[in-house]
């Protein structure tokens, strides 16, 4: 899997032959509701968005859920999404999008945190790679070919330094890094630390961010679920 590519690796899933992922939007205002009915207008055939109400009869594959919106009962409101078994994801979806809170929310259960900047098509293939055991991460916006990229500080990363870059940003551990480019664990440490200097930060989190917010990674960094995110190893 290329980390510069555009997309997800979910399948089509008309073409599939699979039932739409049911979606719900939990404790959100009625402007995002309709934008979000709106939006999935023309996808549903692999989304289908419905009332949280409907999960007495029916679980529900994704639970969007803006933990901006809760305030001081964040922890607990979230605690309760995971606890309920009708249930079966719950993915964090803000325009509040804080990329270096992603970790501890993933790490307490959620399985995706996204941006709502996406357009309607990232979003889509956001919740079937969530459907499909991912964790992802998005914040939308281009996910043209980084390499090249001029940094804040007007240095250039080379091709390989924009190749190392793209991958952190979507999750990827160094072991992973140097099978995906054949390179040895120690050269993807060196070109990582080349990377930290030309964009001034200082740790993986950082990188992550400075990579999401210049485009890296694609539309969405995605990591397996079993893995943890922003991995340092």
């Amino acid at each position: 899997m290329s980390a510069t590519r555009s997309g997800f690796d979910a399948p089509n899933a008309s073409a599939a032959g699979l039932k739409p992922v049911r979606v719900t939007l939990v404790d959100d205002d009625e402007l995002t509701s309709r934008g979000m009915a709106s939006m999935l207008l023309g996808h549903r055939d692999r989304v289908e968005l419905v009332s949280a109400a409907t999960r007495d009869v029916n679980p529900i594959d994704i639970a969007l859920y803006d933990h901006a919106l809760s305030g001081p009962a964040r922890p607990r409101r979230l605690e309760q999404l995971l606890a309920d078994n009708r249930l079966r994801k719950v993915v964090i979806f803000t325009w509040n999008f804080q990329p270096w809170s992603a970790t501890d929310l993933i790490e307490q259960g959620a399985c995706g945190y996204l941006s709502k900047g996406l357009t309607s098509a990232q979003l889509v293939e956001a919740l079937h790679s969530v459907n499909a055991g991912r964790v992802v991460i998005s914040a939308g916006g281009g996910s043209g070919d980084p390499r090249g990229t001029r940094t804040d500080r007007g240095e250039l990363l080379t091709g390989r330094e924009a190749d190392v870059l793209s991958h952190i940003a979507s999750g990827y551990s160094n072991a992973e890094i140097a099978a995906t480019l054949h390179l040895s664990v120690n050269s993807v440490k060196s070109y990582i630390r080349a990377c930290y200097r030309k964009i001034d930060v200082e740790s993986r989190s950082q990188a992550v961010l400075w990579g999401l917010n210049h485009g890296f990674g694609g539309p969405g960094a995605s990591v397996p679920a079993t893995d943890r995110v922003l991995a340092s190893s």
